[in-house]
């Protein structure tokens, strides 16, 4: 299976000219080889039997195919129709960036990345979700408030190997999306209550207020502030993440899913930040308080899943228009720079008319647009096994390939919409959050194997590579 998707990558490459690649990137053919079983005959005077002789060449084939097809494939970042874009992108983790395979992947193909969890909320407390860490006193527009200690330890981590890389490679550095400052999920419940204590009432509108600022400044100071070891990293920062509900369109509130208890350590689908506040005031508050922050060359995005689904798509148009219409300098009004677009699909919706429509929508409202976290759920019928996974791949290719024809029917049809990326939600698919089951914002929920990326459990580029890499 693994050779025959090497050489899938091999016709592509020639097929294509190399993709796009340069000769450097290319390998000269082989020449052939006398196998060693024949060798060993014509010194020892002992037949080989033909089947070994035929054994042997193939597993000399196999290894010139293997190494051949890893010279030819076309370097990602080099190769990709920058009608998606500037920025290609994956995301990574803690424990994948320890993967030196990995790393390969993320250094030689992408020119971005974004960090899965270590940026979110419950990260930055340490996941401490079920009692507020350390309190200590800072002081914040001339008033003493206590706060939660935070933990920035695991995205420095992921943040100096790729500091460390850049450093050493600057003409193929990577850049940083952050993701994410306010978002009601892996946020812990303590963080909205009296005393950072969950089963004390909810704090008002005011303090919440403080809380919210106090944590943006914090982040974005820290890794984006003029004295930041990382501030020349990040390129963009999602603000808020999924704020709309999947039920009509409307804003999610702390009453999305009746059957999760509002008293959870953290929430999968209800908003404790709607439950405090009871209006969209806290998203307004998020965009304000982070263009108060935020250097001004740092792009700063809405994030949402499903939107494409036409309903939601109108909520999520609401939202951003009400966002935009109160811009204004910092300190004084918000600053919204684009729509991130998940695109958590599977293999049969969105379709590319969708897609199309919905880049065009979000571009009017709010100037650029990404697709942020983009993987595929495999088909129902996919079972993992060897047998299927040809006809999966195959399937899976065309997907993609459709996928990009919305983009780009959206970005050349329509005059002044601005594509800026697409960021992969991984590298390899054993890593992918689809392998278990999630029912967090388009995730896995049949508990069925998947196979959702660009590189395999091999770590080797599938055929769905060659639709971003070949210029298809």
């Amino acid at each position: 299976m693994r050779k025959q998707f090497a050489l899938y990558g091999v016709l592509c490459v020639l097929l294509l000219g190399g993709c796009g690649g340069t000769d450097a990137e290319k390998v000269n053919t082989a020449s052939a080889e006398i196998p060693e079983a024949a060798i060993e005959q014509e010194a020892t005077g002992e037949e080989a039997t033909g089947e070994e002789v035929a054994e042997e060449a193939d597993e000399k084939e196999n290894v010139m195919n293997d190494e051949q097809a890893k010279e030819m494939v076309p370097v990602l970042r080099d190769n990709y129709d920058k009608t998606l874009g500037q920025w290609i992108g994956c995301s990574v983790t803690g424990s994948e960036i320890d993967d030196p395979k990995v790393f390969e992947i993320m250094t030689t193909h992408f020119n971005a990345v974004t960090l899965g969890n270590e940026l979110k909320p419950d990260a930055i407390f340490g996941y401490s979700n079920a009692k507020c860490p350390a309190l200590e006193e800072i002081e914040l527009d001339g008033a003493v408030i206590q706060v939660p200690q935070m933990d920035f330890s695991r995205a420095e981590k992921i943040l100096d190997r790729i500091y460390d890389w850049n450093s050493g490679h600057p003409d193929r550095q990577l850049k940083v999306r952050g993701h994410v400052l306010v978002w009601h999920s892996q946020t812990p419940e303590w963080f909205f209550h009296e005393d950072y204590d969950k089963q004390k009432p909810y704090v008002s509108k005011e303090e919440m207020n403080v809380r919210l600022k106090w944590y943006i400044k914090s982040v974005l100071t820290h890794f984006t502030g003029p004295d930041s070891k990382y501030k020349d990293m990040f390129y963009g920062w999602d603000v808020v993440n999924e704020a709309v509900s999947d039920n009509g369109g409307k804003y999610r509130s702390e009453k999305e899913n009746t059957s999760e208890p509002l008293s959870n350590d953290t929430h999968g689908s209800n908003s404790s930040w709607w439950a405090v506040y009871q209006s969209e005031e806290y998203i307004i508050n998020a965009f304000k308080y982070a263009n108060e922050y935020a250097p001004e060359n740092l792009e700063l995005y809405y994030n949402d899943y499903n939107e494409c689904n036409r309903i939601k798509r109108d909520g999520i148009l609401k939202l951003l228009t009400a966002v935009k219409e109160q811009e204004g300098a910092p300190g004084e009004g918000t600053r919204i720079s684009g729509m991130g677009m998940q695109g958590h699909y599977n293999m049969s919706d969105p379709s590319a008319s969708d897609i199309e429509y919905s880049v065009k929508k979000y571009a009017e409202a709010v100037g650029k647009v990404q697709m942020t976290e983009l993987d595929l759920r495999a088909s129902d019928t996919y079972t993992g096994t060897e047998e299927s996974k040809m006809e999966e791949y195959e399937a899976q290719r065309k997907r993609y390939n459709m996928i990009c024809y919305g983009i780009k029917s959206a970005v050349n049809n329509n005059e002044g919409v601005s594509f800026d990326g697409i960021t992969f939600w991984g590298t390899v698919d054993h890593y992918s959050w689809l392998q278990s089951r999630s029912d967090v914002g388009g995730g896995n929920t049949t508990g069925l194997p998947c196979c959702p990326l660009l590189f395999d459990e091999n770590y080797e580029p599938k055929p769905c590579f060659y639709v971003f890499a070949g210029n298809q």
